[in-house]
């Protein structure tokens, strides 16, 4: 009995071991990670021997170039290339209307404008009875035009005298003696010629001055229109270097006429840029040049005074023929108060008249010219290219009292 018990404990022991081992074995099998079946090693090809290209295979049947024969590299892309870059037109020259005769062209604009002044003084001049109020009328006409009270005064007295002599008074005898009369203020004796003749060894210079808004930038362009209708060369000087536009502005002038421009930083020395100017004239062998400064209030001294010092410093190369004041003449008499202060600082030898076709204002011409003594030499009649005239005393009058 106890040999039975005791070989069935170790059967026991026996399968508890086997199943022991069993269940470790399966244990480790599934901690184990599962390993790729070996795979056979990628046998690459070696690299195939180097052809020699398909020239040398088939040659081609043309003749051995010569290393002179050979373009060089990118010699055949260079033409293409220039024809691929746009080169800007060279501007167009403009040929200007000659400028003899220009006012009688463009009386008829004028006379539009100014005739009441002419028609007015026909109409009082021609009823019966000429009394003192008459004369009044007339006097005020006159100094409405802005003829100035001492002209008028003197233009009256002399009508009373003549029309009390003449008697009888015709339409066409009327008009006879109110053009003599006018043309006797107008004063057609002044020397009205523009010195733009250059010098032996320098171009004639010619400064343009005036107050803001006259138009003296514009008129400067219109003025070397003017020079090259006659046949002269010109160089412009854009001394006003306050206005940003101002020197732009000149230079579109100029490049219309074949005129270069010489010009300097915004807010440069307006006295260097004149100086160089003139320097560039006399380099090119120019006619004229052209000086166009800066917009200056008449009551700023200090403004006037740099004026002055652009007038000495451009004299350091010769003398300056012209000094023209730009006058607008829808300004009236406040601009005889503007030419009297330029007057001081710069010695004046002429006047321009711009914006003469807008106004009825005509007499200005004639108060303008006795308060400062200088000739009225050029008008603006219009706002294209060629409406800048030289002033023709015969012709402004006939413009102002009409056919």
């Amino acid at each position: 009995m106890e040999i039975v018990i005791l070989v069935v404990v170790i059967a026991l022991v026996v399968i508890l071991a086997a199943g022991g081992l069993v269940v470790g074995s399966r244990r480790k099998k599934k901690q184990l990670p599962p390993t790729a079946p070996p795979s056979t090693p990628k046998i690459t090809a070696p690299p195939a021997e180097p052809h020699v290209g398909d020239e040398a295979e088939a040659p081609r049947e043309e003749p051995r170039r010569t290393i002179e024969e050979v373009p060089l590299p990118g010699a055949t892309a260079a033409p293409e290339a220039l024809e691929e870059v746009q080169v800007p037109p060279a501007p167009v020259i403009e040929q200007p209307e000659p400028a003899a005769g220009r006012l009688i062209r463009l009386r008829s604009r004028l006379s539009r404008s100014q005739n009441t002044l002419g028609k007015g003084l026909l109409t009082l001049l021609s009823r019966e009875r000429l009394d003192d109020d008459t004369w009044e009328e007339i006097e005020d006409i006159l100094i409405t035009a802005d003829v100035g009270v001492t002209p008028t005064q003197e233009l009256v007295e002399r009508l009373r005298t003549r029309v009390r002599v003449l008697g009888t008074r015709t339409p066409a005898e009327l008009r006879a003696l109110l053009r003599e009369e006018l043309l006797t203020l107008v004063d057609p004796g002044l020397d009205r010629v523009l010195h733009t003749e250059s010098h032996e060894e320098s171009p004639a210079v010619v400064l343009v001055v005036g107050v803001n808004g006259t138009g003296k930038t514009t008129t400067t362009g219109k003025l070397a229109r003017v020079l090259v209708a006659d046949g002269r060369s010109v160089v412009l000087g854009a001394a006003d270097t306050f206005r940003a536009a101002a020197a732009d502005q000149l230079q579109t002038w100029g490049e219309r006429v074949g005129a270069r421009t010489v010009r300097g930083p915004e807010g440069g020395d307006p006295a260097s840029i004149a100086f160089d100017a003139v320097k560039e004239g006399i380099a090119e062998g120019a006619d004229t040049v052209l000086i166009d400064t800066a917009g200056r209030l008449h009551t700023k001294t200090g403004l006037m005074d740099e004026l002055g010092k652009v007038k000495r410093v451009v004299e350091k190369h010769g003398p300056v023929d012209e000094v023209l004041l730009v006058l607008d003449a829808t300004t009236g008499q406040n601009g005889l108060v503007q030419a009297r202060v330029f007057a001081e600082v710069v010695d004046i030898t002429g006047i321009v008249l711009t914006k003469l076709d807008g106004t009825a204002k005509g007499g200005i011409v004639i108060a303008v010219q006795r308060e400062l003594g200088v000739p009225v030499k050029l008008v603006g009649l219009g706002e294209g290219a060629d409406d800048l005239a030289p002033f023709e005393p015969e012709a402004f009058v006939d413009a102002l009292i009409g056919e």
